[in-house]
């Protein structure tokens, strides 16, 4: 599986565009990406990613969760992080026991 990424800036933000399948050696890469941009608003692009396995999707959700802009998302990843950040909560109930 293949994932590109471009990077691109805006006068406000970072915009990193996705292209292709994104998986778990997908996720690694981006985090590190993401950590050397502490200065602006970063937005993850996702028009034309293919697949997102679960461990894209968990990554997008806690992302956006932590402020960064996902734009052009395919619906079905959409779906799928609207329910991974519904069950998120859970998750935290169910460490604290």
């Amino acid at each position: 599986m293949t994932l590109r990424i471009y990077r691109t800036s805006t006068p406000d933000a970072i915009v990193f565009a996705l292209s292709g399948d994104m998986d778990l050696e997908h996720v690694a890469r981006l985090q590190e990406l993401l950590a050397n941009e502490t200065v602006y608003r970063v937005t993850l692009d996702l028009k034309d990613v293919t697949f997102a396995g679960r461990t894209a999707v968990q990554f997008l959700a806690s992302a956006e969760a932590a402020g960064i802009r996902i734009v052009n998302c395919p619906r079905y990843v959409r779906s799928w992080i609207a329910a991974e950040t519904e069950s998120q909560p859970q998750r935290l109930e169910e460490q604290d026991k």
